[in-house]
């Protein structure tokens, strides 16, 4: 992979020499250490964007049935599950 691209960016001088020194603790080049981080949070946020596309299909799918009729309301969900609590503790 071509690593044609330079990226700057401004740091506290702290945090700087704390991530350089951790860096070189593990003789591994900063740079390489921030190419994992950088795929890690790429993928990071295509799980969170991907969970909540899935998510939002949910929703929407749970709301297309209590709009065609098929759903219960909660008063209904509450009655059932205090039968049940009911009849666990009995």
């Amino acid at each position: 992979m071509s690593k044609a691209a330079v990226f700057t960016m401004k740091l506290e001088p702290e945090l700087r020499a704390d991530f350089m020194a951790e860096a070189a603790s593990e003789d591994r080049p900063a740079s390489q250490v921030m190419r994992e981080l950088m795929r890690g949070y790429i993928e990071q946020r295509r799980q969170a964007r991907e969970y909540d596309e899935y998510l939002q299909r949910k929703v929407e799918a749970g709301r297309a049935s209590m709009r065609a009729g098929q759903g219960r309301s909660n008063d209904e969900v509450e009655a059932a599950f205090a039968a049940r609590r009911k009849q666990a503790a009995g």
